[in-house]
């Protein structure tokens, strides 16, 4: 017979001993890509990779980051378009620019940039 007890002390120490991914940007935060030529503002985090396995398999491999790691979803503008977009944190820096992205939601979502940092509009908390 299993020790329930037991086994559920042991599931319980199993899972706290894994490693949580730190996220090391926040909501509102605005970042630039390391390598490619675009910035956005952080919109939603996802603690690891949530994304579909067709999305992950179309970067190419040598450029393919870790799925055990945050990933964000910005609002992102280039000098071309603006669009959404899912970045590994491995490829995001600080944007210090202090320049307001341009993009058509960004109003829709936030209500204030303020020393290079947007302000979540307050129906959006929770």
């Amino acid at each position: 017979m299993i020790d329930v007890e037991r086994s559920l002390s042991m599931a319980h120490s199993t899972a706290s001993a894994l490693p949580i991914p730190s996220a090391r940007f926040g909501i509102g935060d605005v970042v630039r890509h390391r390598l490619l030529d675009f910035r956005g503002v952080i919109f939603d985090v996802d603690p690891e990779f949530a994304n579909s396995q067709e999305w992950y398999d179309a970067i190419p491999e040598e450029l393919r980051p870790s799925k055990d790691q945050p990933f964000y979803h910005l609002l992102a503008d280039n000098d071309e378009q603006s669009y959404i977009a899912y970045v590994s944190q491995q490829n995001l820096v600080a944007d210090d620019s202090e320049e307001p992205i341009d993009h058509p939601a960004v109003e829709s979502l936030f209500h204030a940039f303020d020393h290079g940092k947007y302000h979540l509009r307050p129906e959006h908390r929770h």
